[in-house]
């Protein structure tokens, strides 16, 4: 950068922490903190004293694969800028796309708002950073893409090269969705020789890619974090990123894309107010305003309704006043719908970007009342293409956005055809495996000669590309953005089984205004949702589940509770990934737990059950509603309690007797055929002293399908969608039953962010927490187990001190896996009642003491690398005070294994088995994929 002279902070490159300290004390506060080679800001931050970048580097350091971190001067508060530019090896380069964050340097670009195209910078600055850009990746000699981020100074039009990815990023497939450009399509045609004056542009078919894309439209980016989740964690935003998703929106102005990409998010919102932030005072308001955290847009708007000046909140947060303007219009619109509810008025606030409820909202009206007003007055929205060239040339490819009182460029054809619902925004319990499912669904569709059209909000997802299906509608997925999506196609149907619980809970308002749903009929969802239909269906199939019941109050609960017995796994109904399930072990807990149920599922009732401790089995099966074919039958490390995403599942099951599992097999078909499944199902058992119990049964697609389809090469999504379409499992080649087990093991492992998400307890229970997963596959069930945990990134050390602190329910089992570990060559440690009884089997073992006896020295010893590993049991409750808590939070801030189950330990042991005894024969198989049953060595 200094070469060709573009300005960069002042900087230095560190691997320890005394470097850190003397680069502070020349240059001052505040600094951030950047860990080479990781992702997402992990590990880095902003470090204002010598304390706090003491913490910062040396938890950097360790995220580091080379344990190196820049530390450098912050510009935080400037503008966030960020460019994506495309180089070909003859130094021809385009400018795809700029972005603007709305939120200012400091926060992670993930966590931040952004718009495309920026809307703050005047012509000399985009023209100063474009130019910028295009001298950066020619000086690096990039071919492909890059993406620049810039600090723009507010004042002035002085500005810092804050970052260059010389790769494709999060940004990138941003804006390949918001300019319709396919960046990854034509970087990977130029890695191999192509330059962009010889791609063709897939979207016009008549342009090159070395035309740079306009854009006649507003773009909104808007992250999706999982503090609904996690109600304790830090919901600050920072340099480390804590989304675990984003979605985009599309309008001809800011306030349209603004309010769309919210109602997208599926928090429960479908507008800028929120009641508790309504609730406050405006003093209490206005301190709010200097929170940087996932609430701030919101409370600017509650500023602003409070008669807050601009200016002010500019001074507080550092946003830019036009940012605010458009924000104020979004306000100043609520209250002319609260004074005045017309069809002029109604024509302005949709073009403005307000849904039906919203207006609802404001105006004092039903949703119902303002459809019809929008009917009576003919306004209904019009739908835009994405063309990336601003109308200039035709466009081949159907990918549009909604609008109000703009020409439509929509023309429907007459050929049958089908809607497939996507997912939505990536978030802990929905992620792409729904996504692949979708994807799936429509490869099968158009084998079939039906048109598909997808409606989905996700860029980064593959259902989202433009030449996915026939017809892309980036849309959110309410009832009301479907629905005149509906209208305007006029399918046949819609398929809803791969999308997610977002797209089955579209599945009953669809069906009530006379949309025909493909596959398992409304009804027939609702019974495996509702619980007491549920209860019925199992006692006509005579099949058992774990004592329970459905309540709606805190009074009912108890009295279930005490009838069943604690502990009791209580959930709400309709909801997915496990969303605010707990095991609760008292009535004090669950009293508790009542209060705070309702939030996650108001208008469905509270399920409790009796807590059956066993070993959990998870089944995928597609039906035809008389033949029930199951390609596969997985089985947890972790028994029941811990949330199915967030445990290790192993193919095929490695404990269970053949009576069992042909329990398991009849138990499928009968669940299949009562809930007339057309399509798939997904069920969840726990087997206890060889009996099989029936914990949970979707009549969707589920995060396992993905794994499953791979593991025994059989396309379930494509064979699911030809029987949800009308054809039978044996006219497609399959019969009932269970498919022949395949001769190896694969096993699935969750992949956690705990190291994002400050105050954030790593334990695992009924509430899933996990972000991904990773497969590992071999012959061996430990070998596959160990690629598995390597994986997903479990750093497990090969030798080295591990410390104990366990349950008293776990300590017998805690003594058989320390006196493994001890056997392997591990030193032991543990707190003093663990380590009384480890001593009592006479295992040697160190005592420490606990953190409220001696403070703090487990922590020091954790910072300092002297343990290596943790195994940690729950004892009582999740309290932040608590020395476990504490423990398990310094295990993730310096990325040393935490195990928080007996199963996972047992599983990691497994792992250490492998490695201490060198078995590393990998062996890859061929048999299933070419003739004569080869295999390679």
């Amino acid at each position: 950068m200094e070469e060709i002279g573009q300005p960069v902070p002042e900087s230095v490159i560190v691997e320890n922490i005394e470097d850190a300290l003397k680069f502070a004390q020349e240059i001052g506060y505040p600094l951030i903190v950047r860990p080479a080679y990781t992702l997402g800001g992990t590990g880095g931050g902003i470090a204002n004293c010598d304390e706090e970048l003491r913490d910062i580097t040396n938890r950097g350091l360790k995220y580091s694969i080379i344990g190196q971190a820049l530390i450098e001067r912050s510009v935080a508060g400037w503008k966030e800028i960020e460019y994506e530019i495309v180089r070909d090896a003859n130094n021809n380069c385009v400018s795809v796309c700029n972005m603007e964050n709305i939120d200012p340097v400091g926060v992670h670009t993930g966590d931040s708002i952004v718009v495309a195209p920026s809307q703050t910078l005047s012509d000399f600055e985009c023209q100063m950073m474009r130019s910028a850009s295009l001298t950066i990746i020619r000086r690096l000699g990039i071919e492909g893409g890059c993406n620049i981020q810039y600090a723009l100074d507010p004042k002035s039009s002085k500005y810092y090269v804050i970052e260059v990815n010389p790769r494709v990023s999060r940004s990138s497939a941003l804006a390949s969705k918001a300019t319709g450009y396919p960046i990854a399509k034509v970087v990977t045609k130029i890695a191999i020789g192509y330059t962009l004056d010889e791609i063709t542009n897939a979207v016009t078919g008549q342009t090159k890619a070395c035309f740079e894309p306009s854009l006649d439209y507003v773009v909104v980016k808007f992250p999706r974090w999982p503090f609904d989740k996690f109600r304790f964690a830090d919901r600050v935003l920072g340099t480390q990123m804590k989304a675990t998703g984003e979605i985009m929106s599309l309008d001809r102005n800011l306030e349209g894309a603004l309010l769309k990409a919210i109602r997208s998010l599926e928090i429960g919102l479908n507008h800028l107010y929120v009641s508790d932030i309504a609730n406050l005072t405006t003093e209490a308001v206005r301190e709010k305003l200097t929170a940087v955290d996932d609430e701030r847009l919101f409370v600017i708007a509650e500023a602003l309704r409070r008669g807050i000046e601009i200016n002010e909140i500019h001074h507080i947060t550092a946003i830019d006043n036009f940012f605010l303007e458009k924000l104020k219009n979004i306000v100043n619109m609520e209250k002319r719908l609260a004074a005045n509810f017309n069809s002029e008025v109604l024509l302005a606030a949709k073009k403005l970007g307000f849904s039906d409820k919203a207006v609802a909202q404001f105006a004092g009206k039903t949703v119902y009342e303002v459809r019809d007003e929008r009917k009576k007055s003919a306004i209904m929205p019009s739908y835009k293409m994405v063309d990336t060239c601003a109308a200039e040339f035709a466009a081949q490819t159907p990918y549009y956005y909604s609008t109000y009182a703009q020409e439509d460029e929509v023309e429907p054809t007459s050929k049958r055809k089908i809607v497939v619902l996507g997912s939505g925004p990536i978030r802990i319990g929905q992620g792409i495996e729904f996504d692949y499912c979708s994807v799936h669904s429509v490869w099968a569709l158009r084998e079939m000669g039906i048109e598909t059209v997808i409606i989905n909000n996700n860029p980064e997802t593959v259902s989202t590309d433009f030449d996915t299906s026939d017809r892309l509608y980036f849309e959110p997925l309410t009832t009301e953005d479907v629905l005149n999506i509906i209208d305007k196609e006029k399918p046949e149907g819609v398929i809803v089984q791969f999308g997610g619980q977002t797209a089955i809970n579209l599945a009953q308002p669809l069906a009530r205004a006379g949309i025909k749903i493909f596959g398992t009929g409304v009804e027939d969802i609702d019974r495996a949702e509702d619980r007491e239909k549920f209860e019925e269906l199992l006692e006509n199939l005579n099949i058992p589940r774990p004592k329970g019941t459905a309540v709606t109050s805190s009074q009912s609960a108890v009295e279930a509770a005490e009838k069943i017995g604690y502990p009791v796994v209580v959930r709400p109904s309709y909801v997915l990934g496990g969303r605010a399930m707990e095991i609760v072990y008292n009535q004090a807990e669950l009293a508790d737990y009542m209060t705070r149920a309702v939030e996650a599922s108001p208008e469905h009732p509270v399920l409790v059950d009796h807590y059956t401790q066993g070993t959990e089995i998870e089944v995928d099966a597609i039906s035809d509603g008389e033949e029930v074919f199951i390609p596969g039958i997985m089985e947890h490390v972790e028994r029941a309690g811990v949330h199915s995403g967030d445990s290790i599942a192993v193919y095929p099951p490695q404990t269970l007797s053949k009576a069992v599992i042909d329990n398991i097999v009849d138990y499928t078909a009968k669940l299949a055929r009562g809930l007339k499944i057309k399509g798939v199902i997904n069920i969840q058992y726990v087997v206890a002293e060889e009996k099989v119990y029936v914990l949970e049964v979707n009549p969707r697609s589920s995060r396992t399908i993905p794994f499953l389809s791979k593991i025994t090469n059989v396309p379930m999504v494509n064979i699911a969608t030809r029987v949800a379409m009308g054809s039978s499992l044996k006219s497609l080649g399959y019969s009932g039953g269970l498919l022949e087990t395949k001769p190896y093991t694969a096993v699935k492992v969750p992949v956690f962010s705990f190291a994002k998400m400050q105050q954030v307890d790593i334990t695992l229970g009924p509430e899933m927490k996990s972000t991904g997963e990773v497969m590992g596959i071999d012959y061996q069930y430990s070998r596959a187990l160990y690629k598995g945990i390597i994986g997903a990134g479990m750093n497990v050390p090969e030798k080295g001190t591990v410390l104990f602190t366990v349950a008293d329910k776990d300590k017998p089992e805690a003594g058989d896996i320390a006196r493994k570990f001890a056997q392997i060559g591990y030193e032991i440690i543990a707190t003093s009642g663990t380590a009384d009884y480890l001593r009592s089997l006479g295992l040697q073992v160190s005592t420490v003491p606990k953190l409220h006896e001696q403070q703090p020295q487990i922590i020091e010893m954790i910072k300092a690398g002297k343990i290596n590993m943790v195994v940690n049991t729950i004892t009582k409750g999740r309290d932040a005070a608590s020395d476990g808590f504490k423990i398990r939070r310094a295990t993730v801030e310096h990325s040393i294994v935490c195990l928080t189950s007996i199963d996972t330990a047992w599983a990691v042991l497994d792992v250490l088995d492998i490695i201490h005894q060198g078995k590393f024969l990998y062996v890859l198989a061929l048999q299933d994929y070419v003739g004569g049953g080869e295999t390679c060595v």
